[in-house]
């Protein structure tokens, strides 16, 4: 009569190698105590999602805070997934974010000893692993066919019983050593299945790094762990790879939590120490009242490419990032301005347990507060760069007159309280368009609204007067002076309060006033500060568009 090791040999001959000779190739790290080594271990199968996101800020910043190891693992065993460039085109993504792996996959080859860091040039490990528990009677080849497992699928959804390949639903996992090694010789086609010892009427439970306990249902499901291609799965790579990486910590979202005791239960099977599993929340959306997790194919913001297209500093996204990762983020910016995550100490404990609205109001609000802040050599910089690849017409006013479009990005920002018109570049070009006279042109063509109680004749004789009389190249106070004498002149009170006293003696007040030039110059009632546009525009300018209004 045939044994494990029998069979073993003749699924894997040309398997070699041991899981002593693993652990030799593949030693624990010399890191400091209380150093975590996380990972950000995506599918090369399309573009960096928002959650992706997330998760990879999660892991890095525990990784750095702790002095530990962040890498980067590719988790290609779907082939029929896998995307060519996209794993590429996630690292140069998460580098614009500046979520750099210390080791792991890079697109000129893996740096560091724990590889190789690509799933699919991995088949050795798994194959030697799976050999070895073969051996324990751990694991066993299947022979069945799509149709035997749609049969068994069938009976169980017409007697309502639980589904799934397991228990006596488990059609070959009692065949006999014999009889395995004569299907196998026969040339039957066959995957491997972990041979589960759970049972689903019991509970088990772990701690998570984030949620504490967690009680679920016991695995009894004889999962498949090597494919008839064979590639393993992600349960059983990923088991694998944490294992002889030493991974310490698994941040992932939390859509993976009842997966985790068939984890768990590899684990133990093998006699390994499970690394610790914090399951993040995902980041949901509201549609149609009812909560969502984030679609790709329904919503613009799943992809992080959205947000890099429509002009968001990648340092505002992790802003909002870490202020759904910790409730006490938010009270932390307030009191540091600066806003850079790197000086927030970050910690799990503080996560929260459901998922995230995405806030789009929140997102503009952070991004607008660092825009603001950002000196005005280096926000021109970024403009520059990012016009240059999504919006052609704002690069070349730009490159036309850079030092002119350096005035225009510097309008009240050496304050105090710098103003905060921009959530994103994108929003750069609409807002600044009044600057130059082709679109300036455009605006004025359409009309302007100017407030219907004056008529043109006083419109015309307060514009002219403004052109005219209007101080030019002097500091705020001096030029304020002069746009309210011109005022005075025609009927206006010279404060809102002595006009709200009084209205029926006066054209207005000298806001109302301000407001009829700011809207001739800009085309709108909205506008930064109205001396500093004039400086820009230059005094030429400013009397042209006045008396041709006039």
């Amino acid at each position: 009569m045939a044994d494990l090791n029998e069979l073993a040999e003749l699924l894997f001959p040309d398997v070699t190698k041991t899981i002593a000779d693993l652990e030799k190739e593949y030693p624990a790290r010399n890191l400091p105590e209380g150093a975590e080594v996380t990972r950000f271990a995506p599918s090369p199968t399309g573009f960096l999602h928002t959650g992706s996101l997330f998760t990879a800020l999660i892991g890095y910043t525990i990784a750095k805070q702790s002095g530990g190891v962040f890498y980067f693992r590719l988790e290609d065993t779907d082939t029929k997934r896998t995307i060519a460039g996209s794993a590429d085109e996630l690292i140069s993504q998460l580098a614009v974010f500046g979520i750099k792996h210390d080791e792991g996959y890079f697109p000129n080859g893996d740096e560091g000893k724990y590889g190789p860091y690509q799933q699919s040039k991995r088949r050795d490990i798994y194959r030697t692993v799976i050999k070895e528990l073969i051996r324990r009677g751990r694991a066993y080849p299947d022979f069945c066919t799509t149709e035997d497992l749609e049969k068994i699928r069938a009976f169980q959804e017409a007697n309502k019983i639980l589904p799934g390949y397991y228990g006596v639903y488990a059609r070959d996992r009692n065949l006999s050593v014999d009889e395995q090694i004569a299907r196998v010789k026969a040339g039957t086609p066959w995957v491997i299945r972990y041979k589960s010892q759970g049972d689903h009427d019991k509970k088990t439970f772990f701690e998570d790094a984030i949620r504490g306990r967690i009680d679920l249902q016991d695995n009894d499901v004889d999962v498949v762990i090597l494919k008839s291609d064979g590639l393993p799965t992600y349960h059983f790579a990923h088991v694998c790879d944490d294992h002889f990486m030493h991974s310490t910590l698994i941040t992932r979202g939390e859509e993976w939590i009842p997966s985790t005791p068939i984890h768990l239960d590899m684990f133990r099977a093998l006699g390994w120490e499970a690394p610790r599993y914090a399951h993040l929340p995902v980041i949901m959306k509201l549609d149609h009242g009812n909560k969502r997790k984030l679609s790709k194919r329904k919503d613009p913001e799943a992809a992080v490419s959205y947000f890099l297209e429509t002009g968001y500093p990648p340092e505002a996204l992790l802003v909002y990032l870490m202020s759904i990762a910790n409730s006490n983020f938010e009270e932390w910016s307030i009191e540091n301005k600066e806003l850079s995550i790197k000086n927030f100490t970050f910690s799990l404990k503080k996560m929260s347990l459901d998922g995230a609205l995405f806030d789009g109001d929140k997102l503009n609000y952070f991004s607008k507060e660092i825009i603001a802040i950002d000196p005005v050599d280096s926000i021109l910089k970024k403009v520059t760069d990012w016009s240059e690849q999504y919006d052609k017409v704002l690069h070349e006013k730009i490159m036309a007159n850079p030092a002119y479009f350096r005035k225009i990005l510097n309008i009240e920002k050496e304050r105090a309280h710098p103003r905060k018109d921009y959530a994103k570049y994108s929003d750069i070009e609409p807002l600044t368009r009044f600057f130059f006279e082709k679109d300036y042109a455009e605006i004025v063509k359409n009309g302007l609204p100017f407030n219907e109680r004056y008529s043109k004749e006083f419109l015309s004789s307060l514009l002219k007067d403004f052109a005219d009389k209007m101080i030019y190249g002097v500091d705020e106070s001096t030029w304020w002076n002069s746009v309210k004498e011109i005022a005075g002149a025609h009927g206006f009170a010279l404060s809102n309060k002595e006009y709200k006293a009084n209205p029926e003696n006066f054209s207005g007040s000298v806001s109302d006033a301000a407001e009829i030039l700011r809207i001739a110059l800009t085309g709108g009632k909205e506008s930064p500060n109205l001396h500093e546009i004039i400086e820009i525009l230059t005094e030429e300018v400013v009397k042209n568009r006045l008396r041709a209004l006039a």
